[in-house]
């Protein structure tokens, strides 16, 4: 995956993969719960067809648990992509706290719109 920089958009939801030409090849989108304590919830895993099979989408992973352990807000994942990945990965992605999941499925059905 050489040539790619990942980098968290906070404010929008999204940890990006920018390519060489500054072109997004993919992307985790998220959002952050705050009831009933912090959590990083990410939603959604998309690569670009054409950066398929580059590792791009486990590099995105793997740098949301990366930011979860620097900042100590865990990970309460629905998206399918990260679920897989974290059981693949238990030594970087620690078991969600099955309250935080009810949580951020609760937050997800009350803000339809949102993803």
């Amino acid at each position: 995956m050489s040539g790619i920089e990942i980098r968290d958009d906070r404010a929008a939801g999204r940890l990006e993969a920018v390519g060489d030409g500054g072109e997004v090849v993919g992307r985790i989108e998220y959002f952050v719960l705050e009831a009933p304590r912090p959590a990083l919830v990410p939603v959604h895993t998309i690569v670009e067809p054409a950066h398929e099979g580059k590792g791009i989408a486990g590099s995105l992973a793997r740098e949301l648990y990366g930011i979860s352990a620097r900042e100590g807000v865990p990970v309460a994942p629905l998206c399918p992509y990260v679920v897989k990945w974290a059981a693949r990965h238990p030594e970087e992605a620690p078991a969600a706290d099955p309250e935080l999941l009810g949580a951020a499925k609760d937050w997800l059905r009350a803000h339809p719109g949102r993803f």
